[in-house]
């Protein structure tokens, strides 16, 4: 009787393998993608709800304390803690040195534009959003509360 001492696998069987990997990754990459993009759009949700409740209770207290209710001009300045990759030292304005660009420019950097009322986010796969803030009248007879609006898509 003649043993067979080749122990291993043929090229067919090599070749099966690999094709069979390459389709399980074609499906899961996309699937990974999708998900990340998933997670920061729920962070940003997030953040945005923080500043929508924290403009709410800011707006509450000044007025109990100064009878009127009014937003601040930078509405990160409602938060107990601002989120992780806030820059505020890139909000459009440097002491002595004016007007600069404040739009986020890093991966999960958040700013606040002065110059344009925009909150600005830049996720990890480069796409940035903006949120339009207006405080809105904070004196006079028409005083009141301002508006935070929708993400949009940053050109």
């Amino acid at each position: 009787m003649k043993k067979n001492l080749n122990k291993g696998f043929t090229l067919i069987e090599l070749i099966i393998v690999m094709v069979i990997l390459g389709i399980m990754a074609s499906v899961a990459v996309p699937r990974y993608l999708d998900s990340i993009a998933n997670a920061e759009e729920s962070a940003e949700n997030a953040v945005i709800s923080s500043i929508r409740a924290g403009l709410k209770q800011y707006a509450g207290d000044m007025l109990y304390k100064e009878g009127r209710a009014t937003w601040p001009d930078n509405p990160f300045e409602t938060l107990s803690e601002p989120p992780a990759g806030y820059n505020s030292s890139d909000n459009g304005f440097e002491p002595g040195v004016g007007q600069m660009d404040g739009i986020a420019d890093s991966d999960g950097e958040w700013t606040f534009d002065y110059a344009s009322s925009r909150i600005t986010h830049q996720r990890a796969d480069n796409s940035r959003y903006y949120w339009e803030y207006d405080k809105g009248q904070q004196n006079g007879d028409d005083a009141g509360i301002g508006s935070l609006g929708n993400r949009q898509e940053l050109e």
